[in-house]
């Protein structure tokens, strides 16, 4: 019993001992991740305003976060704004803003480290780096890229090709659901033609069989006896 007993023990933590490895292995992997949306772009139309998305996440929580938010000029960075949020779901007290019509529009709350761009110019269009450093990692470094194209106007999408191969498919289905209702009616009627010519032959040959038996039971007159 004892052997069992310590086989069971050994088993046990054996297990908590990999579980516990594989969650800090996976937080390992993805402490700190940042993002910038399933769509990491956006065309814009001249004087519009901007959002730019960014947002955060951590599964080891986070502890004087600094992030901040880049322009790819030319391949010269330049700083947008920056700032330190204290911990989790805590507002940082101040963010630094090096640019003007920017706004930062974010909230930890949320884990929302989103700007917004006012009237947009042409001088606006490139890559913006969304950046956060968090101290519970080792200060390991972390961002994600958001593109901004600027044009005159939305350009309008020309759907023909679009609408002339969804007509054609649905033309081609419809056909073929015509063709199948059409196949399904030829057979009803030929089936219900077949049916009606067996009763019809079962109905004359009962009507020659009676009359064969009616001139099978006529009798044959007895020829009368000669008178001596």
């Amino acid at each position: 019993m004892e052997t069992q007993r310590g086989r069971s023990f050994v088993l046990e933590r054996s297990f908590t001992f990999l579980l516990l490895i594989l969650t800090f292995s996976m937080c390992g992997i993805q402490a700190l991740e940042m993002s910038t949306g399933k769509i990491p772009f956006l065309e814009a139309v001249n004087g519009s305003d901007v959002l730019l998305p960014c947002t955060y996440a951590s599964c080891i929580g986070i502890k004087d976060l600094y992030f901040k938010w880049e322009f790819n000029d030319n391949g010269t960075m330049l700083k947008v704004i920056d700032s330190v949020i204290p911990t989790d779901h805590v507002e940082p007290s101040t963010v630094n803003i090096y640019r003007e019509r920017v706004d930062f529009v974010g909230s930890s709350k949320t884990n929302n480290l989103s700007i917004v761009l006012w009237n947009v110019t042409f001088e606006d269009a490139g890559e913006y780096t969304c950046f956060g450093k968090n101290p519970k990692e080792k200060d390991k470094n972390h961002s994600a890229i958001f593109t901004l194209y600027v044009v005159d106007e939305l350009r309008v999408v020309d759907n023909t090709l679009t609408i002339i191969i969804v007509s054609c498919v649905g033309g081609c289905i419809a056909l073929l659901v015509i063709f199948m209702l059409l196949k399904n009616f030829t057979l009803f009627v030929l089936a219900k033609i077949e049916e009606k010519n067996k009763e019809c032959l079962v109905s004359s040959s009962g009507i020659d069989n009676t009359e064969n038996g009616l001139s099978g039971s006529k009798t044959t007159p007895k020829p009368t006896p000669k008178k001596a």
